[in-house]
């Protein structure tokens, strides 16, 4: 069935639907692209793509298909995938399904055959921009417009859970996290309690955490100004990790800035320097967001980490509190594990500090 891509600036591209969820109706999203060649499971299911197109730059996706122990959550968050080839069958001994079956199932469409390095090189000049993904031959630019909603309120679990026994509990804050980062803490012998991103300071401070993790999440961190309150009581008063959307709300809790990027930083080899370490590591990196690193002056943080590819903020450390963030994946799924002393470092930090009392001026 053929299928068309029309770009907010006018562009369109022509491709073949491999899944009929596009014949019910139009989607519409933001589109971005992922430069990995691998991993294309775990970003289907990350909820920082959620209600996003993306364009996979490697011209064979879905070889490997779909398994069941890869998955970042309960279900793909993705709006739309754009695809040069994918393959419809699998070829590897843990497939369940196949990318086609997969995507199917849960009314993504999937367009393929298309030029995705035009679609790339497009976005890189013009940068992210509202997408739609449809049969009809007469969509326009006029017709993309994405409706605003709080990304992270459809993400993030309602509900309070706790997962794992150890001496050290650490409160997960869900602003939309990844599976992965659970298992990073559940391996290191913590006891996790998951909770809302809206979980008042009161109310996590009754659990007795040990330590603090502020996940990863979806869309603009100001979109969700008020929990900004919550996080500078959680970083005073215990041992803090920020990932990702996690790292820019701490930023901006303590008197930072964002700003949204051009076309984003999303792939799995993203070079980063750690300037306590003295050393290069590769990175798996999802964000459109970053902390503007003149605007850290007064808020006693420092940038730890930076890129080496546009010389932007990729974490920080404190000069007070026992604060560790970093922008990209320390979890590494997809992508290089070179960033998992990350998880090492923060439940060092956490004994160190094990029963003491915070809550600085």
């Amino acid at each position: 069935m053929e299928g068309y891509l029309y770009l907010k600036n006018g562009a369109q591209y022509k491709g073949t639907f491999l899944t009929d969820t596009a014949e019910k109706a139009a989607v519409k999203g933001e589109i971005v692209f992922f430069t990995g060649m691998t991993g294309y499971q775990e970003v289907l299911t990350d909820p920082s793509y959620k209600d996003q197109i993306v364009v996979f730059t490697y011209p064979l996706i879905g070889n490997y298909g779909i398994n069941n122990e890869d998955f970042e959550s309960k279900k793909p968050h993705v709006a739309g995938v754009i695809v040069y080839e994918a393959n419809k069958e699998a070829f590897h001994y843990q497939s369940q399904h196949s990318l086609v079956e997969y995507l199917q199932k849960w009314n993504i469409p999937l367009l393929a055959h298309v030029d995705t390095r035009a679609i790339v090189k497009n976005i890189r000049n013009e940068g992210s921009m509202p997408a739609i993904m449809t049969t009809k031959t007469d969509a326009g630019a006029s017709d993309i417009l994405l409706q605003k909603s709080v990304k992270v309120a459809q993400v993030s679990d309602s509900n309070i859970q706790t997962y794992g026994e150890g001496d050290y509990h650490i409160v997960l804050v869900d602003f939309g996290k990844k599976e992965s980062m659970l298992d990073a803490l559940l391996e290191r012998g913590c006891k996790v309690t998951v909770v809302p991103f809206n979980t008042s300071f009161a109310e996590i401070k009754d659990l007795e955490p040990n330590g603090i993790l502020l996940s990863n999440g979806p869309g603009d961190p100001k979109e969700i100004e008020e929990v900004l309150p919550t996080v500078k009581e959680l970083i005073k008063n215990y041992p803090t990790l920020g990932i990702c959307l996690g790292h820019q709300l701490a930023a901006l809790s303590l008197g930072g800035e964002t700003s949204k990027l051009s076309f984003g930083h999303r792939g799995a080899n993203h070079p980063v320097m750690d300037k306590t370490n003295k050393k290069v590591i590769m990175s798996s990196q999802n964000h459109s967001y970053v902390v503007e690193e003149d605007s850290l002056k007064d808020t006693g943080c420092a940038m730890r980490f930076y890129n080496l590819h546009d010389g932007s903020v990729e974490g920080l450390s404190h000069k007070v509190y026992p604060l560790l963030t970093v922008q990209f994946h320390p979890e590494a799924n997809p992508g290089p594990s070179e960033g998992h002393y990350i998880f090492d470092e923060f439940i060092e930090n956490v004994k160190a500090n094990y029963g003491r009392v915070f809550a600085y001026a």
